[in-house]
């Protein structure tokens, strides 16, 4: 959901309490400022050959500029469920429609390291192609994923927060599936 606000569209967000239950609306920048509690959805892509890909945030991003982060990720709308932010969330970000739907994977829990977001993390497989969203996205790649652990291992701060928690959450599920 969007709202004008003085000749540009805001969005706005549910907040929400320290159970992810719905207390109230505001829009983004008072939810920012604030340190309310609100929701956002992480996408991983893997292709067939195991790789992950990664964004380049934009550099005029208000949060983390020019860090890399999920394949696709975003605030979930007021309301918005997390899988339908899922799936718009790669449509917008990376111009991306899976074959089969995001499958959640595993949550994350309101924190400053998140930017109080309770974040659903997804599981998405495709191979592209990809259409980046200039205004949200400055560049993207495939990763093997050992490249990815030392890469987060010896420049942390080259990645944003919420993906410096996720990632160790992720490759311990993908350790126990291989």
């Amino acid at each position: 959901m969007t709202v004008p606000t003085m000749g540009c569209t805001e969005e706005i967000f549910d907040v929400v309490d320290e159970h992810d239950q719905v207390v109230d609306q505001c829009p983004r920048a008072e939810v920012h400022r604030l340190g309310l509690r609100h929701r956002a959805t992480h996408m991983l892509l893997f292709n067939a050959r195991g790789e992950l890909f990664l964004q380049q945030r934009s550099l005029t991003k208000d949060m983390w500029p020019g860090v890399w982060d999920s394949s696709a990720a975003g605030h979930v709308d007021s309301g918005e469920d997390y899988d339908a932010c899922a799936l718009r969330e790669l449509g917008e970000e990376l111009g991306f429609r899976p074959d089969i739907p995001p499958v959640r994977w595993f949550r994350l829990q309101a924190s400053p390291e998140t930017g109080m977001e309770f974040c659903w993390v997804y599981r998405v497989h495709g191979e592209g192609p990809f259409q980046l969203q200039v205004s949200e996205v400055r560049g993207g790649a495939w990763f093997q994923l050992a490249t990815i652990n030392s890469w987060l291992e010896h420049h942390p701060d080259d990645f944003a927060s919420a993906f410096r928690i996720l990632w160790p959450m992720a490759r311990e599920r993908l350790t126990a599936q291989a």
